[in-house]
């Protein structure tokens, strides 16, 4: 405990990471705040059946990512996702479009046209998904106090600025902040139902019929081993051995053994992108057959599998999705090719595999045979909150066991711990950890 309390004075001592620390705080606490300031025209007092519809499924997470704005009929109501799909949707042209990829390898220049694209498409992102909105408010019959056309376009227009807001505070607080922005919004929001989730759970639990103080203790133990296990999963990397023929660093040449270093291939290289893939994959066949008019009768059995996500077919298909979303995503993210090319041109080599194609291929068979593993454990951890939910858990408190909610908060406290970190080492004092350093340093959630 006192050396807890001695890094947090040593924290505190540093000018620059103090001012960091406040700024994020506070610009986390008025995205807090903005997420309860409901659109203008709305009666809150006939939100109740929005708060209902969003309890479960995709619409469910959504309003977890977005803290609860989306259930509060608020002006961040859309959050951040509209900027996460634009930045996905980047991502995916830079396979396919030249001029994209010639931008990711422009290095600060490109980066920034890359982000000025991603705003844009933000933008059209928002005005797309804002009417859509409004449109399920008019259906949940939410009571409007204004005309419906200024409502709509009044509506239209602050949802649109929300996300224009929120996604000014993430790229603040990652230029003069700690941590990562935007990972750091969905974090917020997602633990903003933690404490009532929890509290809800510990009554359940210690009143009558509800299995007692030791039940629930089990339950915390339970959610800690998969904290472990999700750490384990975030920071598990396979090193492949690479030995340079000479090196040169500080001023010093290496040669042979001296020169060797490794390549980390990360298990569970595509994050929680297979799990959104997937959830948005499952939610589809329910849009469709209910806009579509045929939820009833030969579609009542497709509806009804898709919607139980305590069921085994929901649960099955769920997994497979994960699985064959994360060889995908892995794909994308990881370019072997690219790998080994830059290997050679540094004159860097595997010991025992030729330099060039073959390279590429056995890192390709590496990344495969690692990505197996890394892919089901990621499916069985999303799909942990179903059991959860079985055992007797509360629904709210459940999704902490596993699936997005957990893989994001893990990520995004394993990345702000490694920047401060090396704050702590930079200036010369003990880090967090009793090695002295973060193993690994964990990708941003998106």
């Amino acid at each position: 405990m006192k050396r807890f309390i001695d890094t947090i004075k040593n924290i505190w001592s540093i000018t620059e990471l103090r001012e960091k620390i406040l700024l994020t705080l506070g610009l986390l606490l008025i995205y807090r705040l903005g997420s309860n300031v409901v659109l203008p025209g709305i009666d809150t007092e006939s939100l109740e059946q929005l708060q209902q519809q969003a309890d479960g499924g995709l619409l469910g997470i959504l309003n977890a990512f977005t803290g609860g704005a989306f259930a509060n009929a608020s002006i961040l109501a859309l959050g951040i996702m509209p900027y996460i799909s634009a930045s996905i949707v980047i991502q995916l042209l830079g396979m396919a479009v030249p001029t994209i990829q010639k931008m990711q390898k422009e290095g600060e220049s490109g980066r920034r046209k890359l982000n000025q694209i991603t705003r844009i498409l933000t933008i059209a992102i928002t005005g797309a998904q804002a009417p859509g909105y409004i449109a399920n408010l008019i259906q949940q019959n939410v009571a409007i106090t204004t005309s419906p056309s200024l409502f709509w376009i009044t509506s239209i227009v602050v949802l649109t600025a929300g996300t224009i807001f929120a996604m000014w505070l993430g790229e603040r607080i990652t230029d003069k902040g700690i941590g990562n922005g935007i990972s750091l919004l969905i974090m917020v929001g997602i633990i903003a139902s933690l404490p009532q989730a929890f509290l809800q759970e510990f009554i359940s639990k210690v009143g009558q019929e509800g299995g007692g103080l030791v039940l629930f203790i089990i339950e915390i133990a339970a959610l800690l081993i998969v904290i472990l296990l999700s750490v384990a999963l975030v920071q598990a990397v396979r090193k492949v051995p690479v030995q340079y023929a000479k090196r040169t660093a500080a001023g010093a040449t290496f040669t042979g053994n001296a020169a060797r270093q490794y390549i980390p291939l990360k298990v569970n290289a595509a994050g929680v992108m297979p799990i959104i893939f997937a959830q948005a994959i499952m939610f589809i066949p329910i849009t469709v057959l209910s806009y579509s008019g045929l939820e009833s009768g030969n579609a009542n059995w497709l509806v009804s599998m898709f919607s139980n996500i305590q069921g085994f077919w929901y649960n099955l298909v769920f997994a497979v999705l994960i699985i064959l979303f994360t060889y995908f995503y892995t794909a994308i993210q990881v370019n072997t090719n690219q790998m080994a090319e830059d290997l050679k041109r540094n004159g860097g080599f595997i010991p025992g595999i030729k330099p060039g194609k073959a390279t590429a291929e056995f890192l390709d068979t590496v990344l495969s045979r690692i990505t197996l593993p890394g892919s089901i454990f990621l499916a069985l951890l999303a799909i942990l909150p179903a059991f959860a939910m079985v055992a007797g858990v509360n629904t709210a408190f459940s999704y902490f066991y596993g699936g997005t909610s957990l893989l994001i908060m893990v990520g995004v406290v394993l990345d702000t711990l490694q920047q401060i970190e090396s704050y702590l080492l930079n200036r010369h004092y003990d880090g967090l950890m009793k090695s002295g350093k973060l193993k690994g340093r964990a990708v941003s959630a998106f």
